[in-house]
């Protein structure tokens, strides 16, 4: 087994910032939608903290952990579409009874990752239809920086300008310096806004959990199955297109444990994360495929001081402009975009079924609850299934 410890000599400039933007990603992608859900049930400042402090904390300690253990870039985030499912369902659920819930969905990913059962079925799911589903999650992010482009043109053309300059001269160093560039020109155009940042200490809250029938058919069973569906299979899909072929079981059971162990203090759950890891996994993060882990302990620890500041880090979040975020992790997603599509591509009796793939995922589409990425998956394999045999003959 490697060493749990990180190598500073691993560490590069552009893995340092591949797990930065991770990190700036991660939070901003979704993190309102925590604030909107604990504000529509009614929660206080301190527990929206506590949520969000838990939340941190298990992805940062996961994420560093596993990657160091492994030498492998595994990213832990929390489940993004389980926030979105909670803006509805915790309005109408006691507080201390969605705590239950968040408990038992947890309990149930445990037990997913100790069956093995996790395993054998990502064992089954042909590379060509993870490599589509990897791309179709990727575009979908990345394809923003263009729509933004229509409001933003001052700040993201010339980011556009020095991503293409700095691939045909520095690639290695070409997202730092998109990242220097959007900082630099949103400062000049004004739109740096740090004026309502403070600093303040998160202070975890506890929650005694209760249980009722209520609260696990509304909120533990979906909380499970959007986490499963939409962010556990897509991640270990990112993991496995970038060449890195962990085994899913223990890092399902590593997540489900530590989102047991913290949903007293607010944690809906952590899972692995796609588009955040594709930054780390990626050639952008680092050349060495087996130096790009520094990239994800980089991630982990921003993740820590993220939680240990979850009192103001809204606040810190807001002040940049979400185009340049968005910007930033568009180019650094890429290279994995066309990696994925170019595996997905490469087997013709395979090609239909992974463009369906692609196309489902990539829609955004949301079919009884459940998000594009597993129906994605569920349509490639039904097309694989349907056109082999006409195929063969």
């Amino acid at each position: 087994m490697p060493s749990a410890t990180l190598k500073l000599t691993d560490l590069s400039v552009s893995a340092f910032v591949a797990g930065l933007v991770a990190m700036l990603t991660g939070y901003t992608s979704s993190l309102v939608l925590m604030i909107q859900a604990g504000q529509a049930a009614h929660l206080s400042d301190a527990q929206i903290a506590s949520w969000i402090w838990a939340l941190s904390i298990g992805m940062g300690v996961t994420t560093i952990g596993l990657s160091l253990l492994t030498r492998v870039p595994i990213v832990i985030a929390w489940s993004t579409p389980g926030a979105a499912l909670l803006i509805a369902s915790l309005p109408g659920v006691p507080y201390a009874e969605a705590i239950g819930a968040f408990l038992l969905a947890a309990l149930l990913m445990t037990a997913a990752g100790l069956t093995g059962w996790f395993d054998r079925l990502m064992r089954a799911l042909p590379a060509s239809i993870a490599a589509a589903l990897l791309a179709g999650i990727l575009f979908r992010i990345s394809i923003d920086v263009f729509v933004q482009a229509q409001h933003q043109t001052l700040l993201l053309l010339p980011m556009f300008a020095a991503y293409l300059l700095g691939k045909r001269w520095w690639p290695r160093y070409a997202v730092p310096g998109v990242l220097v560039i959007g900082v630099a020109l949103a400062g000049v155009l004004g739109q740096l806004h740090f004026e309502q940042f403070h600093f303040a200490v998160a202070a975890p809250v506890w929650t005694t959990p209760a249980f009722s029938l209520q609260a696990f058919v509304s909120i533990a069973i979906p909380l499970f199955i959007v986490a499963l569906a939409s962010q556990n299979i897509p991640g270990l899909a990112v993991l496995r297109a970038d060449g890195y072929h962990v085994k899913a079981s223990p890092l399902i059971t590593v997540t489900g444990l530590a989102s047991a162990v913290l949903a007293p203090f607010g944690s809906h759950g952590i899972n692995l994360a796609a588009i955040t890891a594709a930054i780390c996994t990626g050639s952008e993060a680092h050349p060495d495929p087996a130096r790009r882990y520094t990239a994800a302990v980089v991630c982990g620890i921003g993740y820590l001081v993220a939680g240990t500041l979850a009192a103001s880090i809204a606040a810190l979040f807001a002040a940049f402009p979400q185009a340049l975020v968005i910007a930033v992790a568009a180019f650094a997603l890429l290279g994995s975009i066309a990696s994925g599509l170019t595996t997905a591509m490469q087997n013709p009796g395979e090609r239909e079924a992974a463009l369906l793939t692609f196309m489902i995922t990539a829609s955004g589409m949301t079919l009884a609850g459940i998000g594009s990425a597993f129906w994605g998956v569920v349509g490639g394999i039904v097309a694989l299934w349907v056109l082999r045999p006409r195929q063969g003959r």
